[in-house]
This record gives structure tokens, sequence and C-alpha cells, in this order.
């Protein structure tokens, strides 16, 4: 059985359903009940196309729910024009469908549920162990989504920009349960990126590759989170950052500078120095200015502080602090780490502890705190 294949076909088989008339629920429903039959089925029947198999088997499906449903009698003519089995529709779905599941009515969380379910092909159960919640929480959550985007037409699809923030959310769900979600969006975005013409497409796809480069060294043999600056470089993927700088560098030479290419390329260059003591802080500086200039994102503001206060001085960067809001997500790890490069170690120990307090989850809690005690012990010996 070829799992990958199964996944990849899943959007355009649900894209031929909707051109063919089926609402999106009633498409997914369908289709993920033949993908239950060619798993029941292909290990000792392969079928020669295994699109047009699916097709066949769902659109069935599909219309044996239409004719059992007696409320939707209206439904009944659509029987009696069943298109022929097979592929049929020679149209590229899968751009389309991308869209539609990353709507604007949709919330962001909804939105990837339901591009995990539908674009990429993964179980109820699956997505709802990789955000460790129970799977009829998720099961309402995707079902809700669907609902949402019944009544889209294909041909009226989200922002673009939309899609590209679901598939970076994905991504940054990392690892959880038996699927990992940040090669699961990697492997989202290639395909997204196989079928657009888009250089912040190509920007998200180098970014991902740049940091999931750096995974295998982001923690030691205890679960141990370790900060970029201590992380043994030997242990990157030199392939995938080959491949990230190639695609970046291709984007960034058509002059339609974007958010992703800016950020990917501050990843290309942390990747590009051999030691942390030779990261060329003043280039970063200057991507995080034109960061900022596309976004005014009060976290690339706070990115760039830490840019600064490397490029320049602790306190260069504590003075880029000025003006950002304390509330904002690690501002005061950032503020701590500014201040214990500045010698003031009893500021930046309260600062630690604080900071491990609101911590967005324990690897990077426990870090925290692991950085407040040792100051901590410092001042006390």
């Amino acid at each position: 059985m070829n799992e990958a294949l199964l996944r990849e076909l899943v959007p355009a088989v649900i894209g031929v359903l909707v051109r063919r008339g089926a609402d999106f629920a009633a498409a997914e429903d369908a289709v993920q009940d033949a993908l239950l039959e060619a798993v029941r089925r292909w290990p000792d029947e392969p079928p020669k196309d295994p699109k047009g198999w699916l097709i066949t088997v769902a659109w069935r499906r599909h219309l044996d729910t239409v004719r059992a449903d007696t409320s939707r009698r209206r439904r009944e003519e659509l029987v009696d024009a069943e298109p022929p089995p097979g592929p049929g529709e020679a149209a590229d779905d899968t751009l389309h469908l991308y869209f539609l599941c990353a709507h604007p009515s949709l919330t962001p969380a909804s939105a990837v549920a339901l591009t995990l379910r539908a674009v990429g092909g993964l179980t109820t159960r699956q997505i709802a162990q990789a955000y460790l919640v129970p799977e009829a929480t998720m099961a309402q959550r995707i079902s809700r989504a669907k609902r949402t985007v019944s009544g889209v037409a294909l041909d009226r699809p989200g922002d673009p920009a939309t899609v590209l923030r679901v598939l970076y959310l994905v991504f940054n769900e990392g690892y959880s349960g038996d699927v990992d979600l940040a090669a699961e969006a990697i492997r989202l975005t290639r395909q997204l990126s196989a079928r657009t013409d888009d250089e912040e497409v190509e920007g998200l796809l180098a970014l991902m590759l740049l940091h999931h480069a750096r995974r295998p060294a982001r923690t030691g043999p205890d679960g141990r989170l370790i900060p970029l600056a201590e992380q043994d470089r030997g242990r990157w993927d030199t392939a995938l950052i080959t491949e990230g700088i190639g695609i970046l560098q291709a984007a960034l030479a058509r002059d339609r500078l974007g958010e992703f290419q800016a950020q990917a390329a501050v990843a290309a260059l942390h990747a590009d120095a051999r030691t942390a003591a030779e990261t060329d802080w003043v280039q970063i500086t200057e991507w995080y200015d034109e960061l900022v200039r596309l976004t005014g994102s009060p976290v690339a503001r706070l990115n760039r502080a830490v840019a600064v206060g490397e490029a320049d001085g602790p306190r260069a960067g504590l003075a880029a602090l000025a003006g950002l809001d304390p509330a904002l997500p690690r501002y005061t790890a950032v503020a701590a780490h500014l201040h214990e490069r500045a010698g003031d170690r009893d500021t930046a120990a309260r600062l630690y502890a604080q900071a491990a307090r609101t911590a967005p989850n324990v690897p990077e809690r426990d870090h925290l705190t692991r950085q407040a005690a040792r100051l901590n012990s410092q001042r006390g010996g």
C-alpha cells in the first residue's frame, strides 16, 4: 500500500467531485470512504489508474448518499446525469483546494485542520494526535470548517497570503503523535510550489527547509532545548541548507521581495555561518529592517532588537526594545538575554524566571528556568 500516493491524490479527487456537483463536505466524506476501501483492496488488487479508481469509488459513494437522502430529492437529477467513471476532467483542482481550505471565513485553527485533512490526506485521528486534542474535538472542528466552505464555489478561493500563513502554522507545530507536521508542511508547500509561479511560495519553502535543516541539533539527548548559538553545526542537514539557499536565491533574483523571502534570508545567513561567532549580524539586522518595513510586525521588531544587540552591543539592543509591548510573546526572554549580555545579571535572572512562567512550551520553559538558576547560582557564589 502506497500511503504517500494516496495522500497526494486526495485533493485532486475531492476537486473532481466538487466540479461534478458535490458540495465540499459531501465530497470530502466520499473521498475518505474511498480511501478506506483502497486500504482494504489495493494490497491484493492494485489498480492500473489509482486516481481514476478513487474518483470512481468516491463518486459512487457520493451518489449512494444522495439517493438515500430523501430530504434532498431535488438532487436526484444528479443521479440521472451521472458522468462516466474515471478521471474525466483534466483540470488541476489541487491548487483551488488549497485556497478553499484557507478561506478567510475560517479561523486559523480550522483552516489548518481542514488543510491537513482535505489537502494532506491525514485522518482525523492523526490530526487530533498531532494537536494533542481529543479526536471528537477535532472531528467537530473539521465538520464545522467543512460546513463553512461548502457554500463557497471552487473558483472563489481565499487569499494567497492566507494559504501561506496556514502552511507556516502547520510547519511551526513541529512534531507530535505519529505525524511530523513540519515534514508534512514541507511536503504540502513543495506541492504548492510545483503548481504556482510565486516567489513568496518559494520563500516560504526555503524558510521551512533552512529551519528544518537545524532540527537534529535543536535538542540534546535528554530533550533539553539547545539555543542556536550553542548548536553542533555539524549535525545540521547540509543538503537541505543547499537546497533552501538555492530556492531563495532564485526567488530574490525576481526582485519582488516578500516577508517569507526576508525571513528565509535571515535563516540563510545563520546557516551560512560556520560558527556562531561568524554570524553576519549586520546583514541580519538589515534584513529585519526590510521585514519591519514589509509587515510592521511587532515580532519582527522584537527579533530585530536581538540582531541589533549582537551587531551593535546589548545597550543598543535594549534601546531597540523601547516602544514594544512587554506582553509580546518572548519579549521578556529577549530582555533577559540582553540584560545578561550588558552585565546586569540580577535583572536578567529575574526576567528569565518571569519569562519561564509564560513560556509557550515545556522545553522553552525548562530552558529559561535553567538560565535563571544559572545566574542565581553565580550570584550566590
